[in-house]
């Protein structure tokens, strides 16, 4: 049975989501190192630092995953064979895993704030916006990875070569997601 010749995914969508993929993990890397900077420059004060969640777990830095996810893209992209597209695969299904929990944790960091010393009020609010702005670029990753996910999964060779791998990589992907 020949699958709809449409439902793959061309080299040209994939080389752009791969290269959008690489931007946004490289924004968030620039990021992560604006944020270092930023929160390291602090002052002990009467109430202490500001550290968020985020912070702490290095959630900008996460953005390497979106870095490798991206090149695995662009790979499966030029080599359309078994490892490539299911290395993207996996990997996608990482960036989405990363998304959600980066969001949920962004989301934690900017429901509250603690008191900080008035000289860290300033620092603390311009990393609060930092992570406004990264709260909506993890949508867009979210979007990006499902769509490969997706597609790649129906874009896999029908006619056999391929069959256990795609019912294996979709079943994964949907049982992930479920949870």
């Amino acid at each position: 049975m020949a699958g709809c010749a449409c439902a793959k995914i061309s080299t040209a969508d994939g080389l752009v989501l791969g290269a959008i993929q690489i931007m946004l993990g490289i924004f968030h890397v620039f990021m992560w190192y604006f944020l270092l900077i930023l929160y390291m420059g602090q002052i002990k004060g009467v109430f202490g630092k500001y550290e968020p969640i985020t912070y702490k777990t290095g959630c900008s830095l996460w953005g390497i995953i979106f870095i490798i996810a991206g090149v695995s893209i662009i790979r499966a992209a030029w080599h359309p064979n078994q490892g490539p597209v299911t290395c993207a695969l996996v990997m996608n299904i990482f960036c989405i895993i990363t998304a959600v929990i980066a969001a949920a944790l962004t989301i934690v960091e900017l429901s509250k704030f603690d008191s900080v010393s008035y000289r860290n009020y300033g620092q603390a609010k311009l990393g609060r916006e930092v992570s406004r702005i990264l709260l909506s670029t993890y949508p867009l990753e979210f979007a990006i990875a499902l769509t490969y996910s997706i597609y790649g999964c129906i874009g896999l060779d029908s006619s056999g070569n391929f069959l256990a791998a795609r019912h294996f990589l979709c079943w994964k992907l949907f049982i992930s997601l479920a949870s």
